[in-house]
Parts: structure tokens; sequence; C-alpha cells
């Protein structure tokens, strides 16, 4: 049980976080610490060898001012010397021409050390000996060459002193930098704790709970908020599926339920040839109604995961809108509506005839649908200046749509008059709009609406022409014989 504890705290973030401090901790202290042994070492060998550099040069001109009747007084002094600086092992020597030991101080060391000065004035070290010499030219009482030394001994207690302090402060950086870290690592994972126990208690019903901001503006404050911004969208997102599926559900009960009553009366008794032929005719409307629901709902799905395909092919936009225009204008004329079309410029662009001819015909059926009688309806096709893109305007002079309902015209089953829309004269599903842009963003293009409330609309789509199509895509097209 204790090894499986101990497992699972291993694998944790705050673990690992801690571990990996330490170890940065230790390791640069130590470095640290190893860094001042050596420079304090350096520091005490730069003193010794000043010191006796000083006492080298002080000796040389004590045996140059030195008459030869004179050498016991200068033997003397040199004993002074040495016997004040006993605590330090301090010593000098004098030799002749032939490297002979004339003089030496009464602390001498035992040990012997060859006169051989290879670079004249450079301390060197000789086992426990700190040393220094040169040779004189032409000093007097037959003295060719002068040593002065001193025993490392204080030097090597002082470092060794040093190195018990370092090894202590190691340990107990090996001590306290785990713990620290540990404790640290810890407050660092506060936060990836809560955003972790929040995504536990998370359901797709219960969407409302947000992280905490600490209003650090750290990278950990920024995460809860690319977080909580993830989490609003997705809750946007889940809303908008289920008032899609309410709504799908409510526009296929209507036909549904129409077909069942259908259905019911013909068996209710015995009926004619014409009563059966009427109600199969019923059946078959409300089928088709349902046929058209679910087609849009397909296309509007499919185009929303990405996976609506289509064969590009050059389609000339204004003998599309031409025939949609042709097509509903006995329409129009029934209803007293002027129904006019305009084409400015070229329209030829990329995309699929099918889909871009439902996307005006929707645009038209809700132009003269929501327009008075003596109304008028501009189409208009012309081209966007300083750009390789064409413009599509459905402009009538309806009942128009309320400033803060324009905004959510493109949302699936949105109506801006819902009991208007349930008027037999004005009927559909509330998703021509949805699917106008869900084709128009397929095709890379925009659409936009403009509306004020008692005056009139206007549905304005944006098309990369042909050529640009093709540059910015690099789509291979299919060129039929004749784009009609």
């Amino acid at each position: 049980m204790l090894r499986t504890d101990l497992f699972k705290i291993s694998r944790t973030l705050r673990f690992r976080l801690a571990v990996v401090n330490s170890l940065v901790v230790v390791c640069i202290s130590l470095v640290m610490l190893l860094a001042v042994r050596q420079g304090v070492l350096w520091a005490l060998y730069q003193e010794v060898d000043q010191l006796l550099i000083e006492d080298l040069q002080e000796v040389t001109l004590a045996v140059q001012a030195t008459e030869s009747d004179d050498l016991h007084e200068l033997q003397e002094e040199l004993n002074r010397k040495a016997l004040g600086h006993q605590q330090h092992g301090w010593y000098s020597k004098l030799f002749n021409a032939n490297d002979g030991v004339i003089f030496a101080t009464t602390s001498r060391p035992q040990l012997i050390v060859p006169f051989a000065p290879k670079t004249p004035g450079q301390p060197y070290t000789y086992e426990d000996l700190r040393i220094v010499e040169h040779r004189i030219p032409a000093g007097r009482n037959g003295i060719r060459g002068i040593r002065v030394g001193a025993k490392l001994a204080s030097l090597y207690h002082g470092m060794a002193h040093i190195d018990r302090l370092v090894m202590v402060a190691s340990a107990m950086l090996i001590i306290i930098a785990p713990l620290c870290g540990y404790w640290l690592a810890g407050r660092a994972s506060q936060t990836v704790g809560e955003i972790t126990r929040t995504a536990a208690r998370l359901r797709p019903s219960h969407l409302n709970e947000r992280l905490k901001l600490r209003g650090t503006d750290d990278e950990l404050d920024r995460l809860s908020h690319t977080i909580n911004g993830l989490l609003d969208r997705i809750a946007e997102y889940l809303q908008q599926r289920r008032d899609f599926l309410a709504n799908a559900a409510h526009e296929l009960r209507t036909p549904l339920a129409a077909i069942r009553s259908c259905i019911e009366v013909s068996l209710d008794g015995d009926r004619s040839v014409e009563d059966y032929t009427g109600i199969l005719e019923d059946v078959i409307d409300q089928s088709a109604s349902l046929e058209v629901l679910v087609n849009q709902l397909l296309l509007i799905s499919e185009t929303e995961i990405g996976q609506w395909t289509y064969d590009p092919e050059q389609v000339d936009l204004n003998k599309v809108v031409s025939r949609s225009v042709d097509m509903f204008q006995g329409v129009a004329e029934t209803r007293s509506v002027t129904l006019s079309f305009d084409a400015k410029a070229s329209a030829i662009v990329a995309g699929s005839r099918q889909h871009l001819r439902q996307v005006v015909n929707n645009l038209i059926d809700n132009a003269v649908k929501y327009s008075r009688p003596g109304g008028k309806i501009q189409v208009t096709t012309s081209a966007v200046p300083g750009e390789q893109k064409v413009r599509l305007t459905v402009q009538d002079t309806g009942i128009g749509i309320a400033t803060e309902d324009v905004p959510r015209v493109f949302d699936r089953f949105f109506r801006s008059d819902r009991s208007r829309s349930r008027n037999e004269s004005v009927q559909g599903t509330g998703l021509g709009l949805s699917i106008c842009q869900s084709v128009i963003s397929a095709h890379g293009g925009t659409i936009l609406c403009h509306s004020e409330l008692n005056v009139g609309t206007t549905i304005e789509i944006i098309l990369p022409t042909w050529s640009e199509a093709l540059r910015e895509s690099g789509i291979v097209p299919m060129v039929p014989g004749h784009a009609s």
C-alpha cells in the first residue's frame, strides 16, 4: 500500500516540479560554493605570494647594503624576522655561487629544497612550502642567491575550515531544497489541481462553473482564462444544439402530425375514391415538406463539420440570378411586387451551380414573401472595387427586421416574428438564411444582412471571382463546355 502511494506521488506534477527545482537549486548552489571556495583559495595564495615577494625584495636590499664585516648583523636581523613570523613558518636562506647554503634562519624547515630558480621572483609550491627565490649578480660576502619561504599549514588550516562550512551548507541545501521545492511546486500546481477538479465536476447538463482568476496575469492565470473561454464556447455550442434539436423536433412534428391525421381520417370509415385521392395528396405534400426539411438539416450538418464537398465549376452568376428572377416573376406579380435584376458587371465565380441557385432562390423567395403589395425588389450583381470579387445584393422594401434581431437572422430556426411565421401565407422552416450562410462560407465568401424595421432589408453576398478562387485555393476546376 505504501509503495503504491509513493508511486502515485512520484507520478504527480508537483513531485516532478519539486525534483527538477531541487536539482537545479542544489547544482547551482554547489557550483557557487565551489567557486567561492576556489576564489578564497586563490585570494589566500595571492596574499601569501605578495608578502613573500615583498620579503624577497627586502632581504635582497639588505644583502646588497651589508658590508663584509656586517654579515653577522644581517643574520641576526633575518632570525628576528623569522621569529616574528614563526606562526607562518617563515624562513630565509642565502646561497653562494655553487648553490651551497651560506646562511639559513633558525626556523628553516628540515626538508631540503634544491636551489634552482626556473622563474626568478615567481612563487611556487614545494610540498607544503611556498617559496620565492632569485639569483643576484654581484652579491657581497659571496652571496649569489636568496630564498624566502613560508609553510602553507596556516593556509591549509583556513581552507579546511572553509571546506567544513561548504559541506555544512551543501548538506543543508540538500535537505532544505527538496522541502522548499515541494512547497513551491504545490503552490504552482494548485491552479492545475483546481482545473482538474473543476473539469471533473463538469457535466454536459451543467457547464456554469468556471475557474477562479487570481489576478496575477501569469501563465496559470492566462490558462484559467483560456479554459473559461473554452467552457463558454462549449456551453454556447451545447445550448445551440439543444435549441436546434428542440426546433427540429417541433418542425418535424407538424408534418408528421398532419400525415398521421390524414391516415386516421382515411381509416375512420369508408370513403370515396376522390376522398382517398385527396388524403393521399395531402400525405404526399407533407412528406415532401419533411424531405425538404431533412435535406436542409443534412446540408447544414455537412457544411458545419466540413464534410460537404462539391466539384468546383465555372458559374456565370448573372445567368443563375436571371433564371431565378424569371422563376419568381409570376409570384411577385400576384403579390403586386416589382421584381427586377441589374447585372452591372461580369460575375464568373467558382462553385456549385446547384447550391448557388438554391441560395439565390432562398433570398428572392424571402424578399417576395415579406414585401407588401406595391413593394420593390432589386437584385444586383457588381464588381467589388479594387478586388477580384463579385457582389450580389437582394434589396427589398418589405417589412424589415428589428435592429436587435438582425445579428440572429442567420441562426437556425430563427424567425424575427414567430407569430407571423406561423401564418399560412408565410411558410418556412427558419433554415433558409442559415443554409445560405453555410453554402456561401463553403464557397469562400461572406454574407451580410442590413435591415430596418418597416423600411426594408438588404442581403449582401461577396464571392471570389473564378480567377481569384483558383489563385487562393489552388483547386482544379471542372470546366464545362458551356456555363449557364
